[in-house]
């Protein structure tokens, strides 16, 4: 797992830098732990699991695994203590221009 330390803002804004992972990201912004399976977006699930992994090697989130099942969750805090103010801008920018509006939020 990532430490604080190891986030830098150029490997953030690279994750952040596209469409459906800034969806993923807005979604997640509530602070609720998601599964993977809960999360929908217009890509494969082959292309939406490449978004996660590349979220979480940038530190942008972390991945919990229960038996079979993935969870994912925004590092807000660690985010927060690295790069002050910069998730709540990028968050309000994505909304603000309907970036990643298509990725959704499956309900079961």
């Amino acid at each position: 797992m990532h430490q604080a330390d190891d986030i830098t803002l150029m490997r953030v804004l690279a994750a952040l830098s596209d469409p459906t992972r800034a969806g993923l990201v807005r979604i997640l912004a509530d602070g609720v732990e998601r599964s993977w399976g809960d999360l929908r977006a217009p890509v494969a699930k082959s292309t939406l699991s490449y978004h996660l992994k590349l979220l979480r090697e940038a530190g942008v989130t972390t991945t919990r695994r229960e038996g079979t099942r993935c969870f994912v969750r925004l590092r807000t805090a660690e985010l927060e203590s690295r790069l002050p103010g910069l998730l709540p801008v990028v968050l309000a920018a994505a909304e603000a221009e309907g970036v990643g509006a298509d990725v959704q939020l499956v309900h079961n």
